[in-house]
């Protein structure tokens, strides 16, 4: 089952005598993370702020509706902020790393099980899931070659690995 509520950032500081505070985002871009007028600090959606964001650098800064000085924004230091599910639309083919963590990675001919996806790594190039199984860990791109298809309903990623990838062969 999907979580309504996706953890997207930790406010990290203050920023400013006025009340904002710096989040750093766990979602692709500080520019994500500024196209929400809301967020949440809880995954269940029962406490929210109303906020204003622009980006910075690599963090978001953040003005939060109520929240006027440096101390206000002090107590909240440390704090996940979540953003809605409903309030996004991706582009097709495009998912939620939560979404993917917890799948079955499956051979895209043979069907069989490689393990489950434990991460995914940010590399600049492309994406890397890192697949876990039993106590061996594997690196996969995430490149048009490699992933075939991704199916988070159907709980897995259909790959066609490269050579070496969970083999001992160079």
């Amino acid at each position: 089952m999907k979580k309504q509520f996706l953890d997207s950032g930790k406010i990290v500081g203050t920023h400013g005598i006025r009340g904002e505070v710096r989040i750093d985002p766990w979602c692709d871009s500080p520019e994500f993370l500024c196209a929400f007028s809301r967020l949440y600090l809880d995954d269940r959606g029962e406490t929210f702020i109303d906020v204003k964001s622009r980006p910075h650098k690599n963090i978001t800064l953040t003005k939060i509706k109520g929240v006027d000085t440096i101390e206000a924004a002090e107590r909240l230091r440390g704090k996940t902020v979540y953003i809605d599910r409903a309030d996004v639309n991706l582009d097709e083919g495009v998912h939620f790393v939560q979404d993917l963590i917890g799948l079955e990675v499956r051979d895209f001919d043979s069907g069989k099980s490689y393990g489950v996806i434990s991460d995914v790594l940010r590399t600049g190039a492309n994406d890397v899931y890192e697949i876990k199984n039993g106590g061996k860990t594997y690196l996969a791109p995430v490149i048009d070659e490699v992933v075939r298809k991704i199916d988070p309903d159907g709980g897995c990623v259909l790959i066609t690995p490269m050579k070496g990838i969970f083999d001992d062969e160079d």
